[in-house]
């Protein structure tokens, strides 16, 4: 019988993805109407006239479902992409053909487990990747009223698959949330990168693409015999690593390695102390692909973004400040847990152990400010960045991870989000801060 549910529930939500085919007629003005008005219904009506589409517990607090949230999502995507429709639909189609597939066919067919979430499965995965490939580039095509072209289907591919990993990632952030944001993120990428300029230089790639890879794989192999990484964090740093080369260079590069050192260095610091008090990082501080992603794959994006940019200057910035960020969240963490003499909790400024999520340190703090301005200072010594950045860098990086301590202190013991995704939002917060005042300022 749940099962039952569950599919008329996905029936529906793939279902109500058609009426993405309308926005290629209304005004954005009249689609966020449609979709305040779906709100509305879904919370104020639905449970009366249908309350067996709401899953177990939803009727206590239906705001919080994902019968509301869906329409929410569509409704942040309308007023986002007002004046790019095509893309608004795009990554509804990712949420509603992508997520409602991958149950459907997670939850009929027998299939391997993913091992970094046993709750999901290949097959649901393939199957998102598939349905929502096919409704973005058919949705995106639709909407501006042109032909597919190869470039809608490369970048229809990218976000189903970002957005089909973002949701097997073991949270409990509704997928309603997580998985058009995703999507958005990408297509909203590649409307910034000139195809032609990619196909133009795509020689000089695929030649840096092939020596860089050679360089972090050897990287990584003595990365894996010094456990500093896991092999499956080895692999992941090395992809990553040889998509900072092609679009940052050699110097992008060199900063990626200085932020990793950095880290590394400091998660070993005062082991013993953060150890014996239970809250030394697992696996003796060696980092899985988790952690790769989490603090370096922004940079690694924004480097992907540079290589279809008449000027890389604003990827290469982002890049930076992602990496920057990063290191200076690690170094403020692992300096504070094994040095910190009082630590606070920043939403209620109360002295907590050290470790605990959410948690702050002057001695923390003041490390992961100093650190961040030495990557930043790098980053300019190298010719990613202007000088004058630095400081702005290191000012969001430290705001960021003020903000990730709020974020950890409210989300992470919910459940809502992990560590892992918490240092990706980190590098993301410092990233835009540092991109906002720039843009601003130039």
């Amino acid at each position: 019988m749940a099962q039952r549910s569950e599919v008329r529930r996905q029936t529906l939500h793939i279902a109500v993805g058609a009426i993405a085919l309308s926005l290629a007629w209304l005004t954005w003005p009249h689609a966020a109407l449609m979709a305040v008005v779906a709100i509305g219904f879904n919370l104020l009506i639905l449970p009366r006239i249908s309350p067996g589409v709401f899953r177990a517990g939803d009727l206590d607090r239906p705001w919080a479902s994902g019968i509301v949230l869906y329409p929410l999502a569509v409704l942040g995507l309308i007023l986002v992409f007002r004046h790019r429709l095509d893309l608004a639909t795009a990554a509804w189609g990712v949420l509603a053909a992508g997520d409602g597939m991958a149950t459907l066919v997670g939850t009929t067919v027998r299939s391997a487990r993913l091992p970094w979430n046993r709750e999901k499965s290949v097959a649901g995965l393939l199957a998102f990747v598939v349905a929502a490939t096919v409704a973005a580039v058919g949705l995106l095509a639709w909407t501006a009223g042109t032909p597919v072209s190869t470039w809608m289907i490369v970048t229809g591919v990218l976000a189903a698959l970002v957005a089909g990993l973002v949701e097997t990632i073991p949270i409990r952030l509704d997928d309603n949330i997580s998985v058009p944001t995703a999507a958005a993120v990408v297509f909203w990428s590649a409307t910034m990168v000139d195809a032609g300029l990619v196909l133009e230089r795509w020689s000089d790639i695929r030649d840096i693409v092939a020596y860089g890879l050679a360089v972090n794989a050897g990287v990584a192999l003595i990365g894996w015999l010094a456990r500093t990484v896991t092999i499956p964090g080895a692999i992941t740093g090395a992809c990553i690593g040889t998509v900072v080369v092609a679009g940052a260079g050699w110097a992008g590069w060199a900063l990626l390695m200085l932020t990793f050192l950095v880290a590394s260095a400091c998660t070993r610091l005062g082991h013993a102390r953060k150890a014996a008090a239970g809250i030394a990082e697992d696996r003796g501080g060696r980092r899985g692909p988790g952690n790769a992603i989490a603090n370096t794959g922004l940079a690694a994006w924004a480097s992907a973004i540079a290589m279809g940019l008449q000027d890389p200057t604003p990827a290469w910035l982002v890049a930076t400040a992602a990496l920057a960020t990063a290191g200076s969240d690690t170094v403020a963490s692992e300096i504070g847990k094994a040095y910190g003499k009082t630590t606070w909790l920043v939403t209620r400024f109360t002295r907590v152990p050290p470790g605990t999520t959410g948690a702050v340190s002057v001695e923390g703090t003041i490390a992961g400010l100093l650190s961040a301005a030495l990557l930043a200072g790098a980053g300019a010594w190298l010719g990613l960045v202007a000088a004058w950045t630095v400081a702005l860098i290191a000012i969001a990086a430290t705001l960021a991870s003020l903000a990730e301590g709020v974020l950890g202190a409210t989300l992470e013991d919910r459940g809502i989000l992990n560590n892992d995704t918490l240092n990706f939002v980190n590098a993301s917060i410092g990233a835009a801060l540092t991109f906002g005042v720039w843009r601003w300022w130039a």
